[in-house]
């Protein structure tokens, strides 16, 4: 059975009083129920939260669902803010709980109930109504594991570490006893579906004992194992708990995060949860029902020919095994012996107990469905002919299956047979199963075999380039391999196209540089690799000032000029460019700079390059150059790049200085005055920039402007002069 009652403040209640009180219950309730749910009965919204909010604004406060004991039976509560009450005054709460026997909910989570159909929002209509006797929980919506795992992939950038720290940690305060563990999150969603997630990680039984709170205003206080809150609230409590985790942030924080790697038992969650491996979470479960949670993972782990199983994991599970024998249950048995994971004495004669040996070898061989079932056989110390006979047939026919798997399970003199059956049947089967089985994972377990991968060109060169995109950083190893395969008949050259797949990010400076340094052949004129550079400086262009000028940068500029790959090519002219750019900006006299910039635009380097650096440049020049300087570069360079200086110099002002309106701010007047005062300097040189000086005369044209700017090159008569020049003009052609 299961009892409900509704607690709010009301203008009179049951007993006719005001204020907050219980309106409605259901009809028998257990003695001293009432008094056990009282001091749960409780709200406070964050300090963030408005203060008087509006009726449209009330959904958008957490909303705090709890789960405890009261008096040995499992405690339901659901608070849920309503602003104002009665009289019109804020604060106002509802809570509905359910207290029910511990049958209720049997076979069920109590995170399930998160949004549960059974949950009212606010008060029934009359006061002192009878509420019925709950028969059913129905779970709520979005709260199985399907829905979770789905949401879990989409979490930050590593949700599966961070429920692996979780794991520990609520694993942890389970077997204390006591302390909590804080989840901190702007939305009170992401915390009840954590803790979904938790439940379902754990036994039934260890679910039924963790006890949860999605909301409390001090999580410093929280009687519950479980504890959300808001970056509000946590900013201004004490945080006495031992872990807290900002699940807005993917990480985790508190006064005592773990200095250890994750338990295995935490690993062995985070990776059923990556792999939508339910099976594996109740496989979890029901083996922690018999041990505690290290021994279940390791168990679970060695039916799935997991190898990195210790002596010491190993030995605690033979001890669960003599202990529980009887009552260990008939497919771990079974998995063990067909896992082809490597057992210790112990644990292999146990197993041998429950099984026996099967049927040979040879035979299972010949029938076995996928190449799983082939790794298993191998592991048991097969005919080599006949794994490599097996394993080629499966790969061929399209059965696969989780190739890395299968890799990884096989060890010893069956290793290599094995993977020789993998990459004949591969080189044999049909495009549409190559291209099948060669999935990401698949690629990456075969190009850590490198030797025996190189020796089958059809097979490695779609891994090579698959490895090269799922890892950026292997780019050049890649490329090294890829070199290595290249026929002598450019006719055939698959590897040159696959070349072209790997480098379609161009590389960064130093990745282009490592592969100059180990493959200088390739990038001589007409070779594979001749264009790489230019791709590259293009990249380091759009980098803006520090890529232009970092160490790895310059150096690769003197790397191409030493190889040169395309002699008077389009990555020559591309080291031109950028070779100019560090010139032009650390130069000391105007000329140099001059020099500098007209190489740059004169370098016959794309387009878009050039754009990029010369844009640099005028930004980098503008602010680290005096108007003197900037006023005798524009003298000394050539028309056309004194066109498109002075343009990016005024482009580069804020809107409104730019445009002479005003207000201005002070930095932006700065900016305005100083190229103000490079026009004026340009016409003492005896030059001018047409745009430029129509953009001057426009700006200081007005007569605030011109107040301003007569104001600040008081202390200069020759500029002020040039000023009132500039000013003339413009009033005389009405500008």
């Amino acid at each position: 059975m299961a009892w409900q009652l509704h607690y709010t403040s009301t203008r009179r209640g049951p007993t006719g009083r005001a204020g907050f009180q219980f309106v409605a219950e259901t009809p028998g309730l257990p003695e001293g129920a009432r008094a056990g749910v009282t001091p749960y009965l409780s709200y406070r919204p964050p300090p963030g939260a408005p203060l008087s909010p509006e009726a449209h604004e009330l959904d958008r406060f957490p909303v705090a669902l709890l789960y405890d004991r009261v008096a040995g039976r499992p405690l339901l509560l659901r608070c849920r803010y309503l602003g104002r009450d009665y009289s019109g005054r804020y604060g106002n709460f509802f809570a509905h709980a359910v207290v029910a026997e511990e049958e209720e909910l049997e076979g069920l989570r109590p995170a399930e109930l998160w949004h549960a159909p059974l949950w009212n929002d606010g008060p029934l209509d009359g006061n002192g109504a009878a509420l019925p006797l709950l028969e059913e929980f129905a779970p709520g919506a979005e709260s199985d594991p399907e829905f979770l795992a789905e949401w879990l992939a989409g979490q930050g950038k590593d949700p599966y570490g961070l429920l692996a720290g979780l794991m520990d940690a609520v694993t942890e305060v389970l077997k204390d006893g006591h302390g909590r563990v804080v989840l901190v999150a702007d939305d009170v969603e992401p915390i009840a579906r954590w803790i979904a997630v938790v439940s379902y990680s754990l036994p039934v039984a260890a679910a039924a004992g963790m006890s949860f709170v999605t909301y409390s205003a001090d999580p410093d206080a929280a009687a519950q194992r479980l504890v959300g809150t808001t970056p509000d609230v946590w900013a201004s409590s004490q945080r006495q708990a031992g872990h807290a985790f900002h699940l807005d942030e993917g990480g985790s924080g508190g006064h005592a995060p773990s200095r250890h790697a994750p338990s295995r038992h935490a690993r062995t969650v985070a990776a059923c949860w990556r792999e939508f491996d339910f099976a594996g979470l109740d496989a979890l479960a029901e083996l922690g029902e018999l041990g505690g949670p290290g021994e279940a993972a390791t168990l679970l782990s060695l039916c799935r020919g997991d190898r990195t199983v210790t002596a010491a994991e190993e030995a605690a599970v033979v001890r669960l095994v003599e202990r529980y024998g009887e009552r260990i249950p008939g497919w771990v048995w079974r998995e063990l012996a067909g896992s082809g994971a490597p057992m210790g004495l112990d644990l292999a004669l146990a197993v041998h107990a429950r099984v026996g040996d099967g049927t040979s070898l040879a035979a299972a061989l010949e029938s076995a469905p996928d190449l799983a079932a082939v790794a298993r056989i191998a592991e048991a110390g097969a005919d080599p002919p006949g794994i490599r006979a097996a394993a080629a047939r499966c790969v061929r026919e399209g059965g696969a299956g989780d190739l890395p798997a299968a890799l990884a399970r096989v060890s010893g003199a069956s290793r290599g047979p094995l993977l020789e059956g993998v990459l004949s049947g591969l080189a044999e089967a049909d495009p549409g199963v190559r291209r099948a089985v060669l999935t990401g994972p698949a690629c990456d377990a075969l190009y850590a075999e490198h030797g025996p991968l190189l020796a089958v060109p059809s097979v490695a060169l779609p891994v090579l380039v698959t490895v090269a995109s799922r890892h950026p950083g292997r780019r050049v190893a890649v490329t090294a391999d890829l070199l290595a395969l290249r026929p002598a008949d450019p006719a055939t050259d698959e590897s040159a196209r696959a070349l072209a797949r790997v480098w379609t990010e161009p590389p960064s400076a130093a990745d282009c540089l490592a592969l100059m340094d180990a493959h200088p052949g390739a990038f001589g004129p007409g070779a594979a690799l001749a264009g790489l550079p230019s791709r590259t400086f293009a990249r380091i262009a759009a980098g803006g000032h520090a890529a232009l000028c970092a160490p790895e940068t310059q150096r690769l500029v003197a790397r191409v000029r030493t190889v040169r790959p395309d002699p008077g090519g389009e990555s020559a002219r591309a080291a031109v460019a950028v070779g100019a750019y560090t010139d032009a900006v650390t130069a000391q006299r105007p000329e140099r700079t001059a020099e500098a910039l007209a190489a740059l635009t004169g370098s016959g380097a794309a387009e878009g390059l050039v754009e990029d650096v010369l844009s640099t440049a005028a930004r980098r020049l503008a602010a680290s150059r005096e108007p003197p300087f900037r006023a005798a570069l524009l003298a000394a360079v050539p028309a056309g790049v004194r066109s498109r200086l002075g343009a990016l110099w005024a482009a580069g002002l804020p809107g409104r200085a730019r445009s002479g309106r005003s207000p201005v701010r002070a930095a932006e007047l700065a900016q305005r005055n100083e190229l103000i005062e490079v026009v004026l300097r340009l016409r003492l040189l005896g030059a001018s920039e047409p745009a430029l000086e129509t953009w001057a005369r426009s700006a200081a044209g007005r007569w605030l402007s011109a107040r301003m700017l007569d104001a600040h090159f008081s202390g200069d008569p020759r500029l002020r002069a040039a000023l009132k020049d500039l000013i003339a003009e413009a009033r005389g052609r009405g500008e």
